[in-house]
């Protein structure tokens, strides 16, 4: 399991473990972590579990491909360097003390 944190826009911090293997949005849904909506289920096809990456973290999780990039186009105010659409990032043990900051609202 890898402990991850979800920090809501308002400071609130939720630490759920998350299985390796599933995503860090998965996570988010199985845990009732509210502010990742998630209105696709995870196929990449909105921006509604957008989050920002703690930059401790920018460089240690997996790059975005091409269809995250053009969906964070969509994404409240996004930031190229940290932010991150949490159904496209898996959870492996790399990823235990993994923190993600959410934004003020999913749109």
């Amino acid at each position: 399991m890898a402990k991850i944190t979800y920090i809501e826009h308002n400071g609130t911090e939720h630490v759920v473990d998350v299985a390796p293997g599933l995503t860090v949005m998965e996570g988010a849904r199985d845990n009732n972590v509210p502010g990742i909506e998630a209105d696709c289920g995870g196929a990449c096809a909105c921006s509604t579990c957008h989050v920002y990456v703690d930059n401790a973290w920018i460089e240690k999780i997996p790059a975005k491909d091409a269809m995250e990039e053009d969906m964070l186009d969509f994404a409240f105010e996004p930031d190229a360097a940290r932010s991150r659409l949490t159904c496209q990032v898996k959870v492996t043990e790399d990823l235990d003390g993994l923190v993600v900051h959410m934004p003020e609202k999913q749109i």
